[in-house]
């Protein structure tokens, strides 16, 4: 039988990280997407949690089934932002609610911190990710701009 998806908060208000075993476990999920993480894959989000970055996983019992990087701040465009750096659902188990539920707790989590905005950057190639951020009612609103320093 099927456990019902969960959402574990792994880094707290204050970017603290919390719950070592499922950090651990949430890395090779988090390369499906971002297979250019530094070998010390917990270090590298400590800096990150430090600098406002915050970590949630989607899991059923043992398994870690998504993951979610994102950090609220304000800019003097969108006033209060909710920017989402990083959502992946690990490949065997797409299409299966593991996207949505992340996205709705995200945004859930958007409006308790404030935010006016949601926010997040899809790779140009990742065009099942768009269909889906498409269904789930985000629009392009702009293009992103980029140049290797």
């Amino acid at each position: 039988m099927q456990n019902e998806i969960q959402i574990i908060r792994l880094s707290d208000d204050q970017g603290q990280a919390i719950h070592a075993e499922w950090l651990a476990r949430a890395e090779a999920v988090h390369r499906e997407l971002r297979p250019q993480i530094q070998p010390d894959y917990a270090g590298q989000l400590a800096g990150i949690f430090a600098d406002g970055g915050r970590l949630v996983i989607a899991a059923d019992g043992e398994d870690v089934l998504g993951v979610a990087l994102y950090r609220c701040y304000r800019d003097t465009f969108s006033g209060t932002k909710f920017y989402v750096d990083d959502l992946v659902t690990t490949s065997s188990r797409r299409s299966r609610g593991v996207g949505r539920t992340l996205l709705d707790w995200l945004q859930q989590e958007a409006r308790r911190l404030g935010a006016r905005n949601f926010i997040l950057d899809s790779g140009t190639q990742r065009t099942d990710a768009h269909r889906f951020y498409f269904r789930e009612g985000l629009v392009v609103e702009c293009f992103n701009f980029r140049k290797s320093l």
